[in-house]
């Protein structure tokens, strides 16, 4: 291969396998960057929410209404890759049992970083959003899982593990992109100007050009992929969820927000 040739290309797409180390690598390189959603909440925080005084975001800006969760004392949850020391130690501190599942150490540590310097009981595990088989059937009565599965590339097993391991009458709340949001050239969406370029599904690993994408790699971001709304809404139910509840959000440094709300966020039962 010439050295042209090997500028032009960026190597083979990653496996499944490959898809979760890269993300793994790319989460904690924003751990340590001080990104938004892995800055742990603080210590006043965490006393409010012992107070009965709390909320937690399953999409950019709106909390979700309080009315979703069934009574959180005594509850098993599961918080589903949402590590970061920000929904779960407020969840503890309300009164449930807490489980945190992700698949970054470094966002796992800021849970276990808030549960120590606030004597909160919390659990975290390491591991595969799709793959919950280190959980037994009908463990929890909460899954919370906000805007992650964006980075796997297949949802549909996200929901049929949710649902196997909630418990009858068990809640899941979710947080979802909404898959328009793929099809605008990100960097100059980023600039305010919304021009649509891709087609859908949208994955990083193969609606970028071959230079774009060494860019991206080189960026440390993880790599996202755009789910159907088929698969998500229509993914729920397929797993035997029933949809109870449904809300829109945006998000304020989105250009898109402009237009039209790019998130969701849905409230399921299992029968």
């Amino acid at each position: 291969m010439s050295a042209d040739e090997e500028t032009e290309n960026p190597g083979p797409a990653p496996d499944a396998a490959g898809v979760r180390e890269f993300n793994r690598r790319a989460w904690d390189t924003l751990v340590s960057r001080g990104n938004r959603w892995t800055v742990p909440v603080d210590a006043a925080t965490i006393a409010a929410a012992r107070r009965g005084e709390w909320s937690i975001v399953l999409t950019p800006t709106r909390p979700v209404p309080r009315d979703w969760f069934p009574p959180l004392a005594g509850l098993d949850v599961l918080c589903l890759a949402s590590g970061g020391g920000q929904q779960a130690p407020i969840l503890a501190a309300a009164g449930a049992r807490v489980t945190v599942l992700d698949n970054s150490p470094a966002q796992l540590a800021q849970d276990r970083h808030v549960a120590g310097r606030d004597a909160l009981e919390l659990r975290t595990v390491e591991g595969d959003m799709a793959d919950l088989s280190g959980f037994a059937a009908a463990t929890f009565g909460l899954v919370f899982h906000p805007c992650s599965n964006v980075f796997v590339p297949d949802v549909r097993p996200v929901w049929r593990e949710a649902f196997r391991v909630l418990r009858p009458g068990g809640v899941l709340l979710a947080g979802i992109v909404h898959p328009v949001r793929f099809i605008f050239d990100e960097a100059r969406a980023d600039r305010g100007e919304l021009v649509v370029r891709h087609t859908l599904p949208y994955t990083d690993l193969g609606s970028l050009e071959p230079a774009e994408y060494r860019e991206f790699l080189a960026t440390g971001e993880p790599l996202a992929f755009s789910h159907s709304l088929e698969d998500q809404l229509g993914g729920q139910l397929e797993a035997g969820f029933v949809l109870t509840a449904l809300f829109e959000d945006t998000a304020p440094d989105s250009a898109m927000s402009r237009y039209f709300p790019p998130f969701l966020a849905t409230r399921a039962i299992k029968p």
